[in-house]
């Protein structure tokens, strides 16, 4: 007679080491071993992952689970493995030869869990993997992306919804920190899953002091060092741009602290030093963008400050909530400088395309026959449309049944030999000698590596473009050649034969621009919250859904009874007397990257585009001349 299966709490002690589940694992562990959905709405540090990681121990087959953080894909793996559990993961960081070992344990069943990246799914090899493999769950991390009026759309994630059935999943399970209602019904509507297994703990933190400061501009820096005169312990200053990040780093660096800056814009070896630094420190400051903190697990943070408005309530709770996981008492402070409101505004404007892009973008698509392959990066620059909008453009067209994308591929490697050509060639005999010598023929000498285009060396050969990419590949398992892969093509085919093309512009037109009125439509929450009349930390929460009868007692409301003021913004003068007389002559010189009223609104309030940077116009004195005045005022007054 077979022993009985362990109970989530026998799994819990021997495998994870805990002796008892957080508040809200037990009800979705229930859900996803008995009807198979859930969605688990945890804040920051409450214990999502381990909603997963239990089950996938208990159920037959692997856990699949999808999460567009790289890093934490990596932490959450070292965790795994430390523990006995086979954990995997495939994203672009890994070699070819580490992409073929992860895919042959998961073919023969090795794997517990295999993290992924959403984009990994536009790869049918992938799919056609993972429908031979027994999928236990498909777990969805960042669940919030999925949703359009969410705080954080990726495109990639639209189409996760529609992947349970094609890869035979018998269950599934979305998580996410930051979920307003509507955003929650958006994700249980997408997954099918029933509003009741939609477990939603609640985002009161009652260790956490909520402070708004009313600041003007030129105050922040001594109001931010006066701030942090006294050690508090680890803290996190945001900031909104990558040189204010340098600045305020520095600022403080010279005043004593130990503080260093962190965004996007660093190489990743020194990301990874001052976020290794900070980890280990007790008193450390990282003056960063929003690149910083997402998938970082460090209890003791003390301090969190906002000293530029976040862009959403979302962000906003998602930030606040890396400060005192350890339950201690934290501070999370957000400095209210009506000044940032302009540049914020920028950022959702400045992403909404013009129609005569999107319309320029289906001429051309529709006018490459019914299967073709394109280039983002030379799309993006031929329409000027940032490749983030392009690729929403197209998945919202992949949505309506307009296209759809196949497997992406590279069109041409860089190969740098390890053995001289005539010596890798002399390692065959007979017909595949010859077939490598006349492929090795095809390879044009750079300075440094050669460059070799494999369907035009196919066809110059008299190949199959799949044996020339076979033999490329063996070189380099073999040692014998390294291959930097580039120019990647993303293939797609038409759908339906006949559309109108004008409505479909006219619905990517006003998609984007529902999508800017949400936008803009966040920040006003965040001024909101900053100046509300009653307890901040009921209002913040209550803007998820959940309601607190009794005020929380420690934020500046209730501690002062006064509901903030801010104080005006610094005062612009008059567009007219802004506008260079010039520069309706700089658009007629520029027509592609300055024609349209939007694109000279952008070029004006200093958000680059890449028509703007093919004109090499970014060091143009004009270039984010109105930087500080409001987007839709410099656009109607172009218009």
């Amino acid at each position: 007679m077979p022993s009985p299966s362990p109970s989530p709490l026998e799994v819990l002690r021997d495998r994870f080491g805990f002796t008892a589940l957080r508040p809200g694992q037990q009800a979705v562990i229930d859900a996803l071993l008995g009807p198979g959905a859930a969605l688990a709405v945890f804040p920051t540090g409450a214990g999502k992952s381990l909603c997963y990681q239990l089950p996938a121990l208990m159920l037959d087959g692997v856990t699949l689970v999808v999460s567009p953080l790289i890093a934490l894909m990596k932490d959450q793996i070292d965790f795994l493995r430390d523990r006995g559990i086979a954990a995997a993961r495939l994203d672009s960081s890994l070699t070819a030869a580490e992409v073929r070992a992860v895919s042959d344990d998961l073919r023969r069943g090795a794997l517990d869990l295999l993290y992924v990246a959403p984009e990994r799914f536009n790869n049918e090899r992938f799919l056609e993997t993972l429908r031979a493999t027994r999928i236990a769950l498909f777990a969805v991390d960042e669940a919030h992306c999925i949703s359009e009026w969410g705080h954080n759309f990726r495109p990639d994630y639209l189409k996760l919804a529609g992947l349970r059935a094609r890869i035979g999943a018998p269950r599934v399970l979305a998580l996410t920190a930051t979920a307003t209602p509507a955003v929650v019904a958006d994700i249980c509507r997408a997954f099918d899953i029933p509003a009741a297994a939609a477990i939603v703990t609640g985002f009161y933190r009652p260790n956490l002091r909520l402070v708004t400061t009313p600041v003007a501009a030129d105050d922040r820096d001594a109001r931010l060092r006066e701030r942090l005169a006294t050690p508090a312990g680890p803290t996190i200053v945001y900031v909104t741009l990558q040189r204010t990040a340098e600045r305020v780093a520095a600022d403080l660096a010279r005043a004593g602290h130990d503080a260093h800056a962190y965004h996007a814009g660093m190489e990743p070896a020194e990301r990874a030093r001052v976020q290794d630094a900070w980890m280990a420190s007790s008193r450390g400051i990282v003056v960063a963008t929003i690149a910083f903190g997402m998938g970082i697990d460090k209890a003791d943070v003390r301090t969190v400050i906002h000293y530029n408005l976040p862009k959403s309530l979302e962000s906003y709770s998602q930030e606040i909530g890396r400060a005192g996981r350890d339950g201690a008492p934290s501070t999370v402070e957000l400095f209210a400088c009506p000044d940032d409101v302009a540049g914020l505004q920028s950022f959702a404007y400045g992403d909404t395309p013009t129609r005569a892009s999107l319309r320029g973008l289906l001429d051309e698509l529709f006018g490459l026959g019914p299967a073709f392959d394109v280039s983002y990066p030379d799309l993006s620059t031929r329409h000027d449309l940032r490749v983030l909008v392009l690729r929403t453009a197209l998945t919202y067209l992949e949505l309506d049944g307009v296209l759809a994308q196949g497997t992406p591929f590279y069109a041409a490697y860089k190969l740098r030999p390890i053995v001289p050509f005539d010596d890798l060639a002399a390692r065959f005999d007979g017909e595949r000698r010859g077939f490598v010598e006349r492929l090795l023929g095809q390879a044009k000498k750079g300075r440094l590596l050669y460059a070799i285009d494999p369907a035009a060396a196919a066809a110059a050969i008299g190949e199959p473009r799949d044996r020339v990419l076979a033999a490329l590949t063996y070189f380099e398992e073999q040692g014998l050649v390294t291959l930097e892969p580039s120019d990647v093509r993303q293939p797609y085919r038409r759908l339906r034969d006949h559309d109108d093309v004008d409505a479909l512009a006219d619905d990517l037109v006003a998609r984007f621009e529902r999508r800017e009125r949400s936008e803009v439509a966040r920040l006003d929450d965040v001024l909101a919250l900053a100046t509300h009349a009653g307890c901040q930390t009921n209002a913040l929460v209550g803007h998820f859904g959940e309601r607190r009868d009794q005020p929380c007692g420690h934020c500046s409301y209730c501690a002062t009874g006064v509901a903030a003021v801010l104080p005006p913004a610094a005062p612009t003068p008059a567009l007219p007397a802004l506008v260079p007389d010039g520069l309706a002559a700089l658009r007629a010189q520029h027509p592609g990257a300055l024609g349209d009223p939007r694109q000279a609104a952008r070029f004006l309030c200093g958000l680059s585009s890449p028509a703007v940077g093919r004109a090499r116009l970014g060091r143009h004195p004009w270039f984010g001349l109105l930087a500080g005045h409001p987007f839709a005022d410099v656009l109607a007054f172009l218009a």
